[in-house]
Order: C-alpha cells, then structure tokens, then sequence
C-alpha cells in the first residue's frame, strides 16, 4: 500500500478547489503577480488570498516579494509526490483490467464454440 502522507493529503486537499487548479495551472505557464492570479476570479482580494494561503501550505505555490510586488511561482515538487501516489493505482487498475479483458474473452471463445457446436 502506498504512505499516506501529510504531505501528500495537502496536495489533494489544495487540488480539490477548482480556483486553486486553475491558479496552478496559471503559474505552469510561469511565474505571475497576486493581482495576475486572482484576476480571473469574481473573489475579493481576501478570498483570493485565503486559496493562495492553502497552495503555499501545501507547498506548491512560492511566493517571494520583488519591490512591492508579490510574484508567485509553481513547485512541481508536491505534485510529483501525488503523481508517483497515483502512478500506483494506474498500474493496479491497468493490471486488473487487462486481467478482466482477459478473461471476458475466454468466456467470449467458449460462448462462440458453443453456439457453433464445437
């Protein structure tokens, strides 16, 4: 079974809200301002703020001060961690399923060689 991290149940928890995937999915294009992210978002400065608290929480979001401006950038780290979680399951599910295919068409051959009186 794969560790359960608190590190990784951050991410997927910071990975739950759709601003938050959006604002990730904005800083992989590169590094933006806090006016830039919360843009997009009918949220006031203080709910804009609050999603950017839970991604720097989580580790995935660095924010470091340029003059007056905040700048914020992406950290793959933790999303490698969840990716590598995930990568588990893909295998498991993949295996399992191509031992159902597997097996339906076994069942499928025997289905045919019955009904042609072989």
């Amino acid at each position: 079974m794969q560790e359960i991290t608190p590190e990784l149940v951050r991410t997927f928890s910071a990975l739950s809200d759709p601003v938050r995937m959006a604002t990730l999915a904005r800083l992989a294009e590169g590094p933006a301002t806090v006016g830039e992210l919360a843009e997009p978002f009918a949220l006031s400065a203080a709910g804009f703020s609050k999603h950017l608290s839970v991604l720097q929480s989580a580790g995935l979001v660095d924010k470091q001060l340029d003059g007056r401006k905040h700048i914020c950038s992406l950290n793959v780290e933790p999303l490698r961690a969840a990716f590598d979680w995930l990568s588990f399951y893909r295998h498991f599910w993949s295996d399992n399923l191509d031992r159902l295919d597997t097996f339906l068409g076994q069942i499928s051959a025997k289905d045919t060689g019955k009904n042609t009186g072989k």
